[in-house]
């Protein structure tokens, strides 16, 4: 049995005891070759906001990253793709618009930058089907409360559209990341539909906070409580209650390809927590099937 066979069947056994249709993955990375090479370089040379050794777990061609999650039995997953610079975005977006059409079950992702034509663009890409959007303010360096992201921010908010971000300071602290430039951000836009990537690492207890007092937003699982990160950001056990607490608010990630252990890995951090079956089937799969409702309909259908 191949190394790929060994993690879809640590895979398939959890969903099948748990009684899922499979998984719905809200932290996924696909974006344009030229690109994806540079991350993987970036990792490759223990950059600076890693600083670890991070061996690329599923380096390979494209279309065998969409067959590896469909093996595993992911049902839906993402485009997580960001840009660093001004003028960025909407080539980024060109490319996930066409990556999505002819990956169905790619949940259509877009981006966004600080810049004076974000509005239309953000616009557009809504228009022309995206159905989440990733933010990055580490990679991107910039305050989400930019005025120039003002009217993207309400356009979100008005069309409901879930925004997945890397808001906490981990693996590095940024000028921008941590918890108070999100709160302010929340409270002009209360509305959003926000999904603090990584469970807002190392800054957990802050994240959860915002997420008891705000109705949109929501964590994703990415690489949290898993051995790796454990080493050096520890999910505190005390907050273990309001995790369990929040069990409608907690969605899975896991930032395939780029992750330095196998996909099964996640989900098994998962369940060592202790938390029910009840929550990991929320979790896998119901939380998503909520919040991306166009996924269990083609199940069923």
């Amino acid at each position: 049995m191949s190394a790929a066979e060994t993690h879809a069947a640590e895979v398939h056994e959890i969903v099948r005891r748990l009684g899922l249709p499979g998984l719905i993955d809200v932290h996924t990375h696909f974006m344009p070759s030229n690109v994806l090479d540079k991350v993987w370089a970036y990792f490759d040379s223990v950059g600076p906001l890693t600083g670890m050794e991070w061996p690329i777990t599923y380096r390979e061609e494209e279309d065998r990253r969409v067959a590896l999650l469909r093996e595993f039995g992911v049902l839906a997953f993402t485009s997580m793709l960001y840009p660093h610079k001004a003028g960025m975005a909407p080539w980024l977006n060109g490319w996930a618009a066409d990556f999505a059409a002819r990956t169905p079950d790619c949940l259509h992702t877009a981006t966004l930058y600080p810049e004076p034509d974000a509005t239309a663009y953000v616009g557009r890409a809504i228009d022309d089907g995206a159905r989440v959007f990733k933010v990055h303010l580490q990679v991107g360096d910039f305050d989400p409360n930019d005025r120039l992201l003002d009217d993207s921010w309400a356009t979100l908010a008005d069309s409901r559209t879930p925004v997945v971000i890397h808001c906490g300071s981990g693996p590095a602290p940024g000028k921008f990341t941590g918890p108070a430039p999100i709160g302010q951000l929340l409270s002009r836009h209360p509305e959003l539909r926000l999904i603090v990537a990584h469970m807002g690492m190392p800054e957990y207890a802050d994240f959860l906070d915002l997420a008891e007092r705000y109705e949109g937003v929501h964590l994703d699982t990415t690489m949290a409580f898993t051995d790796f990160s454990e080493r050096f950001a520890p999910f505190p056990a005390a907050e273990l209650p309001r995790l369990r607490a929040l069990e409608n608010k907690i969605l899975l990630g896991s930032d395939f390809p780029n992750i330095p252990y196998p996909y099964a890995h996640q989900l098994q951090a998962l369940e060592r927590l202790g938390l029910g079956d009840d929550w990991m089937r929320r979790v896998l799969y119901g939380n998503g099937a909520a919040l991306f409702p166009q996924v269990s309909q083609g199940i069923h259908s």
